[in-house]
C-alpha cells in the first residue's frame, strides 16, 4: 500500500512586504548586504485580525474549487501549526466546522515548524496504512510574523506567512512514500524560542519590557529569539548525514534523485546544504526570495510551484527534507 501527495494547493496573505518597505521603517538597516545572505526580497504578511485559520481556509477553498477531490472523501483533518488561534480547542476542530464535516472525520493538531510538513506526512502514512483513513488532509499554517519585533532584523527579514493543503492518500498501484528519517535535539530548544507566553513565562507587562541583543536586535520575551548562527551550524552538519543515509540504506546516489525539496530556510542554508550534498543547482527548487521562509509550510509550496512550473511530474524520485524548532528535522525519500 502506498502513501502518496494526491494534490497540494497553497495561499498566501495579500499583503507583500519587500525589503525597501523595512528600509523605510529601519532606515539604518543595510537590507542590501542582508538580502545577499538570506536571499529574501519579499514575504507576505497577515493583517492583524488575520490568522493561521484564516489563511487555511483560503488553501481548502482553492482545493475545493479545484474539485479534485469531495469533502465526504475526506477521513481525517491534521494540522501543523505554532501560531494557532486558541489556545483550546486546535485548529482542526475550527475548520471542521467551518467547512460542515462529518462526525465521522476525525481532527486533530501538531505543534512542529519547518520540519512539520515531513513529520506530517509521516503521522499521514501511519493512518493510512493501518486503515484508519483513505485520504487525509494534512494543513500547514503559520503567522509567525505575529512573533517578530520589527526591529529584530535576524527574524523579519527571513519569515513569511502562508498556509497549504496537502490531500494524502494511499494507492495499492502507487509507491509514494519509500522511506523516511525523523530526528531530535532538545537540547538545542533554546536557540529558537519564544520565551514567553506559555505556562512557564505568563505573558505579563515584564514580558513587554524591549531589550537589546548581542547583535544589535530588539526584541522582548513575547518575540522569536533565534539564534541564527547556531541553527545554521547545527542544520549543515545534521541535515546531509540524514539525508546520505537515507539514499544509502535505498542503495541510491544523488545523481539518482529527480528533485529536492528543502526547507527554504535562506541562501546561506540551502547553499551550503547543497555544496555538503553535492545537488545540481538544477534539481534544488529555490522560491524563498519571493515569499521568504514559510515554515511549515515552505516544503509544500515549494512542491506545487514547481508542478505547476513543470519542473515537477508524477514518478519523479524525490527527497524532501524539513528542519528547525525543536530542534528537529525530517526527510523523505518519495516516488512523487
Amino acid at each position: 500500500m502506498g502513501t502518496y501527495i494526491k494534490n497540494i494547493e497553497f495561499f498566501l496573505p495579500f499583503k507583500k512586504r519587500t525589503n525597501e518597505e523595512l528600509k523605510k521603517y529601519n532606515p539604518e538597516w543595510d537590507v542590501e548586504r542582508i538580502a545577499s545572505k538570506t536571499g529574501v526580497y519579499s514575504r507576505y504578511i497577515a493583517e492583524k485580525d488575520e490568522t493561521a485559520f484564516d489563511l487555511a481556509c483560503g488553501a481548502i477553498n482553492k482545493l475545493f474549487q479545484n474539485n479534485t477531490i469531495q469533502k465526504d472523501e475526506i477521513d481525517g483533518i491534521i494540522f501543523c501549526t505554532q501560531s494557532p488561534d486558541y489556545i483550546m480547542p486546535s485548529n482542526s476542530f475550527l475548520i471542521h466546522q467551518k467547512f460542515n464535516f462529518s462526525k465521522d472525520t476525525w481532527a486533530f493538531d501538531y505543534n512542529l515548524a519547518c520540519s512539520g510538513y515531513v513529520y506530517g506526512l509521516c503521522i499521514a502514512r501511519g493512518f493510512l496504512e493501518t486503515g484508519l483513513a483513505k485520504n487525509i488532509m494534512l494543513i500547514t499554517s503559520d503567522t509567525y510574523s505575529k512573533y517578530i519585533n520589527n526591529k529584530d532584523r535576524s527574524t523579519i527579514n527571513l519569515f513569511g506567512d502562508g498556509a497549504a493543503v496537502t490531500i494524502v492518500s494511499n494507492d495499492k498501484k502507487k509507491t509514494g512514500i519509500i522511506d523516511a528519517k525523523l530526528s531530535s535535539s532538545g537540547n538545542e530548544h533554546k536557540s529558537f524560542i519564544i520565551p514567553a507566553g506559555g505556562s512557564r513565562f505568563p505573558i505579563s507587562d515584564k514580558s513587554k519590557i524591549e531589550f537589546e541583543d548581542s547583535s544589535g536586535n530588539i526584541k522582548n520575551k513575547e518575540n522569536i529569539d533565534m539564534n541564527g548562527f547556531a541553527i545554521w551550524k547545527f542544520v549543515s552538519r545534521t541535515v546531509p548525514m540524514q539525508i546520505m543515509d537515507l539514499l544509502n540504506e535505498n542503495k541510491l546516489k544523488v545523481d539518482q534523485i529527480d528533485f529536492f525539496a528543502l526547507h527554504q530556510a535562506s541562501k546561506l542554508t540551502l547553499d551550503s546544504l547543497a555544496k555538503k550534498i553535492k545537488i545540481p543547482q538544477s534539481k534544488l527548487y529555490r522560491n524563498f526570495d519571493i515569499y521568504g521562509n514559510t515554515v511549515s509550510s515552505s516544503i509544500p509550496i515549494v512542491l506545487k510551484s514547481a508542478i505547476d512550473e513543470k519542473k515537477l511530474k508524477r514518478n519523479d524520485l524525490v527527497i524532501l527534507s524539513g528542519f528547525g524548532v525543536g530542534l528537529s528535522w525530517g526527510s523523505i525519500l518519495m516516488r512523487f
